[in-house]
């Protein structure tokens, strides 16, 4: 495995107020683990930065040379901080390892070839895994475990088993684990046009018809009162005199 030089300086102080000045001074305070006790050190964020770049997100193997020192450590990137606001690289945490020393790190996953059930039944590839955990001598640490994809249907699921892996390298996943799958395409929901409301029609009021029996009625009520017959008005006069 190719190895990338990172040169570190070494510093006596410490504390939060020293951190800031030597942001301030353009590096980044770091912290050397691994070895008898651990060494505050500082860093150039940007060679920093370059080598994350460059890995493309896998761990990599790296030669530690101190500043104005001919000796050389081999040591992994184990941690790093970035600023939640200027998003600013602020630490590092470096671990020394040994080339005779298993150590466990963190391995990108890159998907090959084009999954059947995406090119044939239009399915969804999903990367449910972007990093494996994996265990092996820091000299073998791979640059990344391919995931060969090509035989997934809709479906179908690849799985940490299935990996094949660089001999000297164990993946310490659980085997059953997910990886990548083929999710079936979404359904497309196309509204229906909204029928177009017909227009209520105006209520015409109209006058009700009278029933049978209140047509009698009103008859009579509206009738002119009949005339008293003329005998009875005779009586009625004489009773007067």
């Amino acid at each position: 495995m190719q190895t990338q030089e990172l040169t570190i300086k070494r510093r006596e102080e410490t504390g939060k107020q020293v951190a800031k000045r030597l942001r301030r001074g353009g590096v980044v305070p770091a912290v050397l683990y691994g070895g008898a006790k651990a060494e505050p050190v500082s860093i150039d964020p940007r060679s920093v930065l370059r080598i994350l770049q460059g890995g493309q997100g896998s761990t990599q193997l790296l030669t530690l040379r101190f500043e104005g020192e001919s000796s050389s450590r081999m040591a992994i990137i184990r941690d790093i901080q970035f600023d939640p606001v200027s998003e600013s690289l602020v630490h590092v945490d470096l671990q020394e390892v040994r080339a005779d020393r298993a150590i466990t790190v963190r391995v990108a996953v890159h998907p090959v070839g084009e999954a059947a059930g995406v090119k044939e039944q239009k399915g969804i590839l999903q990367i449910v895994m972007h990093e494996l955990e994996v265990s092996c001598l820091p000299t073998m640490i791979p640059e990344r475990i391919d995931a060969d994809v090509s035989a997934l249907m809709i479906g179908n699921v690849l799985t940490v088993a299935d990996l094949k892996v660089p001999e000297g390298v164990r993946v310490t996943n659980a085997p059953d684990q997910a990886v990548v799958t083929v999710a079936a395409p979404m359904a497309e929901e196309v509204a229906a046009p909204a029928a177009a409301a017909a227009p209520a029609e105006p209520e015409v009021l109209t006058e009700r018809k009278p029933k049978e029996g209140e047509e009698a009625a009103a008859a009579t009520t509206t009738e002119e009162p009949k005339k008293e017959r003329p005998e009875r008005a005779e009586r009625a006069e004489r009773a007067k005199k």
